[in-house]
């Protein structure tokens, strides 16, 4: 029987786990560390939870430590690893308070992603604190479970008075955590180092959509504003930018993540961003040792090569390939396309593969089509929105690269998935504009936008 160990017990992890027990249960022993209290927390649904657009947190979480040892796994919580001897093959971990050593054939890093802390005076952590926690009082960082908690409990305690709230980066999070403060009735600032809101997943002409969606919420936009300080005597007072002092309650830092890496300092090659650099099989430089999820890359296939993309749905499927191969049975992942969706106040936008700016950047010869029309016929009086698309391809080539969808019906969400699957097949925009597409009143019109994108292509 050959051991496994797996450090890090979230999306990936869970993922990795799960399919090793199911899968391969009686040919390993699986022992997994994780440093936090819980495992498998949504955390695309804390704005939700923040803004009471749900009940609790109760159906954020899918799995626990209770469901992983039912099936097997040895699972240690609030065991972070210390240290790794890749040459004994030794992970060492603070388990209940004392170190405990624990041997491998395989090691399966999880470890994920921690938030970016930029840097702004004000803006630092209690050293050595897991959790994120802020030295200056209502300073807030999201990533846990606790998190959200602590912000939650920091608004409804009215001796706190938090009416202000500015949330930096206007990233996904950024803007759903804006909304979310909207909700609850907070005067909302959203800050961002560049001109627009949900910069790189959208086309500028797409972002100008939902910048005027949040700001017809009464959401201020702060954009293309450097932050350069969070004052206050004790707590948040004072939000500083390169051109504007604003006095706030609560300062929501939301810039982005980076990968948790530093247990393979110096031992596994890495990628750019300092994330491990794995093959298709999810196995780094040292053989026998995996990395899957946001700790790891993942190869593009709209660029056809290695990249960075962190999304929880890429977690899951690196975990799964991971889990297949570290138990000896080969299989290679296909690649992904970055597909993701937002939805604020009822605008749905959804995107997969590269813009026309990171296309263009990236070398291609591209060019963009595009369509406006209303999901269904005309006749239809009810639930019938106007859909905006925009696809993204290479002149040269014919191959789609992105495309970009916007409408309050939120429908579309299934549309972005044909156009996933074209970019990982590398289909032409030519085959688009013949692709047989059924027609229905009930659902669309019988010139469906997307074959009338296509056609207008050049």
């Amino acid at each position: 029987m050959s051991k496994i160990v797996v450090v890090g017990a979230n999306h990936a992890g869970t993922a990795c786990i799960n399919t090793m027990l199911d899968n391969y249960g009686s040919e390993n022993e699986i022992v997994v560390f994780d440093q936090n209290s819980n495992i498998s927390f949504l955390g695309c649904g804390m704005a939700l939870w923040i803004g009471k657009q749900i009940d609790g947190a109760e159906g954020l979480f899918y799995s626990d430590k209770e469901k992983l040892e039912a099936k097997g796994a040895t699972v240690h919580m609030n065991a972070p690893v210390l240290s790794i001897d890749y040459d004994k093959k030794e992970v060492t971990a603070l388990v209940d308070g004392k170190e405990h050593v624990e041997t491998y054939e395989k090691l399966i890093f999880a470890t994920g992603s921690t938030p970016i802390i930029p840097p702004i005076k004000g803006a630092e952590i209690v050293e050595g604190n897991r959790e994120f926690k802020a030295t200056l009082e209502n300073l807030q960082f999201v990533k846990l479970y606790q998190n959200a908690e602590e912000v939650i409990e920091k608004l409804q305690d009215k001796s706190k008075h938090i009416e202000r709230v500015a949330v930096v980066g206007g990233g996904y999070i950024g803007v759903e955590l804006a909304e979310a403060f909207e909700r609850l009735g907070k005067e909302v600032i959203l800050v961002d180092i560049v001109d627009t809101v949900l910069n790189g997943y959208y086309d500028k002409d797409f972002t100008q959509m939902m910048a005027k969606n949040l700001e017809d919420h009464n959401i201020r936009l702060a954009l293309g504003q450097t932050v350069q300080a969070v004052e206050g005597d004790g707590k948040v007072e004072r939000l500083v930018t390169d051109k504007e002092t604003f006095d706030v309650d609560m300062v929501v830092l939301a810039v982005g993540f980076r990968p948790n890496t530093e247990l393979g300092a110096g031992k596994i090659e890495l990628f750019r961003n300092g994330a491990f650099l794995v093959d298709k099989k999810q196995e780094t430089s040292i053989p026998g040792v995996f990395a899957i999820g946001d700790c790891a890359t993942i190869y593009d296939n709209a660029r056809q090569e290695t990249s960075y993309i962190a999304l929880a749905s890429n977690a899951v499927r690196s975990g799964i390939v991971g889990a297949h191969n570290a138990c000896g049975h080969e299989l290679e992942g296909i690649g992904v396309q970055g597909s993701n969706g937002i939805s604020i106040y009822g605008l749905h936008m959804v995107s997969t593969g590269l813009t026309l700016e990171k296309a263009k950047a990236a070398g291609y010869n591209a060019v963009e089509t595009g369509f406006n029309d209303l999901q269904k016929p005309e006749f239809i009086k009810h639930d019938n929105h106007e859909v905006a698309l925009k696809i993204v391809y290479d002149k040269d080539t014919r191959i789609v690269l992105g495309a970009q969808m916007v409408s309050r019906d939120i429908s579309i969400s299934m549309g972005i998935h044909m156009f996933s699957l074209a970019i990982q097949e590398q289909v032409t925009i030519d085959k688009l504009a013949l692709m047989d597409l059924f027609f229905l009143p009930h659902f669309n019109k019988p010139y469906n936008y997307i074959t009338m994108a296509a056609l207008s292509a050049e």
